[in-house]
């Protein structure tokens, strides 16, 4: 069997995660523009948390992030700041029309889902992230 490892100074792995973000109240406000604006986002600031974006889509409440980590990346501080620019800098661009959808400071619910993707291979989430729009 092949595998697509990455390396570091001292290691070999291949950590592949999952990310599902729900709109506060599950409200329909996530249009494919604003998806790719999130995208745009946190593109901006991989790097400084070695993580690689493999890909990223959704439906209207909710959006899946497929990354790509290092072993000594803090997927909770990540994960926090995915979330907080994400929203401040969406309610920013777009704030005329969320704020009869969202009110207060809330973008993103409080919870996440975060799931490795060793139980199904990456190609078969990869179409199943791509597809969530078409179902």
């Amino acid at each position: 069997m092949e595998y697509d490892l990455d390396s570091g100074a001292h290691s070999t792995y291949s950590l592949h995660y999952h990310l599902i973000l729900t709109t506060k109240y599950r409200r329909g406000v996530l249009t494919e523009e604003r998806t790719q604006f999130i995208r745009g986002v946190i593109s901006g600031f991989t790097d400084k948390y070695g993580v690689e974006l493999t890909n990223l889509d959704g439906e209207d409440d909710h959006v899946h992030i497929l990354f790509r980590a290092k072993p000594t990346t803090d997927l909770v501080k990540f994960i926090n700041t995915v979330k907080g620019a994400t929203a401040r800098r969406i309610r920013n661009e777009y704030e005329d029309e969320l704020k009869t959808e969202l009110w207060g400071d809330s973008f993103w619910n409080d919870s996440y889902c975060l799931v490795s993707t060793g139980q199904v291979s990456l190609d078969v989430l990869k179409q199943y992230v791509e597809d969530q729009r078409e179902s």
